[in-house]
């Protein structure tokens, strides 16, 4: 039984009526009936109903697919399922334009419209949960955007807060896309230094020939094209923080330069002879395994202990999936909002297909997906079919499934009906009756799992 999940049922025909209730009666916190569209819309304003069972033709001026269009304009969260001895394409269309869950052709099977009605409990709890992922984003949001709910990111909250109120050098180190810029912007806004510059330079991007005058500037003349003079990213952040991203990628004379003005304060412009005091607070990051580096011998050790006084490691999105539900809410309503799109919503099997993931470029390859699928899916429903082809997945976890038995069974059954029917060359009677199953029940179930 689902909490919270109570079921309306509106048909002209008493025994359907009260065969669906008593069939459907575990599946639901309460079940309520009604033989005409009135009485069913006057039943659905007095209660409180999450899915509305409808029949098509009916008595009165009015048919199911009205009340379909009439509850989802009272209440555009509550799902619909239309069911008739009428079934036609057209119809069927027609239900889910006007927002039906799905459809059913009658006599109904008992079996069948159980296991939709368990799909749109779901889908109730999907909805419900995403509701719950926004006011947890508020909460988890606090910090400069950093989301996530899991241990390893409340422990990542705590240092950030614990070190910003200090002026300590900081090294972050993560694997690329975890956001460590993010990181480094999160501990200079939480500082006392949050009024004054954030300056940050990727070391990686720039040419060793203008690295010097990157950092420390230059005089007016000091070398070709130098046509004026340009203060350096060391004088740009005083009184903030200077953030050196890929601090790992600097040649060795660099590594030399940029030690003399952790240890002195002190630096020169290029081209300069008066001394210049630096007062930036340094944070750096890198995606490389120092160790290996410190090892090989190719980045200084004395440089590195200046440089990781108060170390930081983020945690990889694949040792936080939990999180995964929290970020590509986020994203969603941003990328909406950015792109001016209508509200979309992950369904169960997309999301756990994002879940398991192996996100190699982790937080910032999310974030990529999430937009791609906000500019490209035409639904309001994102499922499967809108995620990349290319989404590397990962392994499944024993300690945390990431699918049910269900979601087993129907993965194995689904590839069961392929082979099936590209054994029989897609001939319907025959493949059924290789299945031993009814021509019938093979149309569901290739209407199900998308087999066309």
């Amino acid at each position: 039984m689902n909490s919270n999940f109570n079921v309306l049922i509106v048909d002209d025909e008493p025994n359907i009526r009260s065969g669906l209730a008593k069939g459907l009666s575990k599946l639901a916190n309460q079940i309520d009936t009604a033989g005409t569209v009135n009485e069913g819309l006057d039943k659905f304003d007095a209660g409180d109903f999450q899915l509305v069972i409808a029949d098509v033709r009916m008595p009165g001026d009015r048919d199911g697919l009205d009340l379909i269009s009439l509850v989802k304009q009272r209440s555009p969260g509550t799902t619909t399922i239309v069911i008739t001895a009428h079934g036609s394409m057209e119809t069927a269309v027609d239900a889910m334009r006007r927002g039906a869950f799905d459809f059913i052709s009658k006599p109904v099977d008992l079996n069948l419209i159980r296991e939709q009605v368990s799909r749109a409990a779901a889908h109730h709890r999907l909805k419900n949960e995403n509701h719950e992922l926004k006011e947890k984003l508020a909460a988890a949001g606090e910090i400069s955007g950093i989301i996530g709910n899991s241990q390893a990111i409340q422990e990542l909250l705590v240092q950030i807060r614990q070190v910003a109120s200090t002026d300590a050098t900081v090294m972050i180190q993560g694997e690329s896309g975890t956001g460590k810029e993010l990181i480094a912007r999160a501990i200079h806004d939480q500082s006392n230094r949050a009024s004054n510059p954030f300056i940050a330079v990727n070391l990686g991007a720039l040419p060793e020939s203008l690295l010097e005058s990157e950092l420390f500037g230059h005089e007016q003349g000091s070398f070709t094209g130098a046509s004026r003079q340009k203060p350096g990213c060391f004088e740009q952040a005083i009184g903030g923080t200077l953030f050196l991203d890929e601090i790992t990628e600097i040649p060795a004379k660099s590594q030399v330069d940029l030690l003399r003005v952790l240890e002195s304060q002190r630096y020169l412009r290029v081209g300069g002879e008066a001394e210049l005091q630096s007062d930036a607070r340094i944070v750096s990051a890198t995606n490389r395994d120092v160790s290996q580096m410190l090892a090989e011998g190719t980045f200084r050790e004395d440089l590195y202990y200046r440089l990781n006084i108060v170390p930081i490691h983020v945690p990889p999105l694949r040792s936080r999936r939990g999180d995964v539900p929290l970020l590509v809410e986020y994203f969603l309503e941003h990328f909406q909002k950015r792109h001016g799109r209508p509200p979309k919503a992950f369904d169960s099997d997309a999301m756990q297909l994002l879940i398991n993931a192996r996100w190699p470029g982790n937080v910032r390859q999310l974030r990529n997906v999430i937009e791609r699928v906000v500019v490209t899916s035409t639904s309001d429903k994102i499922g499967i079919r809108d995620l990349p082809d290319d989404l590397p997945q990962g392994e499944v976890s024993l300690n945390h499934p990431v699918r049910t038995l269900a979601e087993i069974t129907e993965a194995a059954e689904k590839s069961g009906i392929e082979s099936a029917l590209a054994a029989n060359d897609y001939h319907r009677e025959l493949t059924a009756k290789s299945l031993c199953i009814s021509v019938r029940t093979l149309h569901y179930k290739m209407n199900k799992y998308d087999l066309h």
